[in-house]
């Protein structure tokens, strides 16, 4: 399995990036997606999940700025960031398992190398 993040960029404060991810060679019937982030010298975070069924969950500094949504091919997320903060700034990483996990959890099974998000 690989998940290859794209989307990432420099923008200035306020402005909006969208990343991409896709999972390739995933063959299980079920699969949760979710973006985290870590900046230097900060531990990974969990941004945003969707599930399996449908249902997401934000972190909250990101509720009402970022939407996590289902790409049109399977087996692909999105991830629309608007109202970018400079304290946004940050490796993004999509993941990727087949049970339901939460934000809070980091083993997630599958992960992406990261795209960079930098707001100035």
């Amino acid at each position: 399995v690989q998940l290859v993040e794209s989307g990432g960029g420099s923008v200035e404060a306020g402005g909006s990036l969208r990343l991409s991810c896709s999972a390739t060679g995933y063959t299980a019937s079920s699969i949760n997606m979710a973006w985290f982030r870590q900046a230097p010298g900060k531990e990974r975070e969990g941004v945003a999940t969707i599930w399996d069924s449908g249902r997401t969950d934000y972190a909250e500094s990101v509720k009402g700025r970022f939407t996590i949504s289902l790409g049109t091919t399977a087996n692909t997320v999105a991830l629309q960031m608007n109202m970018l903060k400079p304290e946004d700034t940050a490796m993004y990483f999509c993941a990727a398992d087949r049970l339901p996990l939460r934000l809070h959890q980091t083993t997630w099974d599958y992960w992406g190398s990261g795209t960079q998000v930098t707001v100035s």
